[in-house]
């Protein structure tokens, strides 16, 4: 009888302490995804700062500024279309700082109807996060320029484009006293966290695994008798 039953429950037990391992594997990169999110959010949030001279990727990701300039007619209309809201346009326009730089500044988004709405040069206070969007893929048409429009932030063709600095911030808040555009302030849920689904199939899996293995022991065993 345990001839028989030994290589099925080898196998079996095996297979479940692969998939059980996996299961764990991807609770700890939960964990692990969920901490980075949260320290994330808790940069966003921080107190705005000036923005540096020359800020990277690497250091300031994600990092809260404030600035005091004109926000200028000069902007780029990049379609495209976000949850509960739908599709439309992300205004980008150049941004002349009072200590005379020029960067880009993600304004937010305004209806399909509104592009070519007028937005005139407006003085402002601004506060944001600093931003490197990682958009553009092979697939990524290029900008319609005839049509002014884009499909993706694409930071140094947008700065040669409205001659910035390749520096983009993405609006939080503005001393603006009529908004044109709907702010869309950078936060942690538009980063993909999968590990939970992940955990969710390899522990699913292990149990059907386990119920197949006790089914083939029962076949095995009704037969032995």
């Amino acid at each position: 009888m345990f001839k028989r039953i030994f290589l099925p429950l080898l196998f079996g037990l095996g297979g479940a302490a692969i998939l059980i391992s996996l299961g764990t594997w991807q609770l700890q990169r939960l964990a692990w995804k969920e901490a980075i999110l949260a320290e994330i959010d808790t940069t966003i949030t921080a107190a705005p700062v000036p923005v540096p001279e020359a800020p990277t990727q690497d250091a300031d990701q994600y990092l809260p500024v404030t600035a005091t300039g004109t926000i200028t007619d000069q902007e780029i209309q990049i379609l495209g279309s976000v949850k509960k809201i739908g599709p439309g346009y992300r205004i980008v326009s150049a941004f002349e700082s009072e200590d005379g730089r020029r960067l880009l500044l993600d304004r937010g988004w305004v209806a399909l109807e509104a592009k070519n709405a007028s937005r005139p040069p407006v003085q402002a206070q601004i506060t944001g996060n600093l931003h490197w969007p990682d958009e553009m893929t092979s697939s990524t048409p290029e900008p319609d320029l005839v049509a002014g429009i884009w499909f993706g932030r694409d930071i140094p063709a947008m700065a040669a484009h409205l001659n910035t600095e390749p520096v983009l911030i993405v609006l939080r808040e503005t001393s603006e006293t009529e908004q044109v555009t709907a702010p869309f302030p950078l936060d942690s849920s538009g980063i993909p966290n999968d590990h939970l689904e992940y955990v969710l199939t390899w522990f699913g899996l292990a149990i059907v695994w386990l119920g197949m293995t006790a089914f083939l022991l029962w076949r095995i065993n009704r037969k032995t008798l």
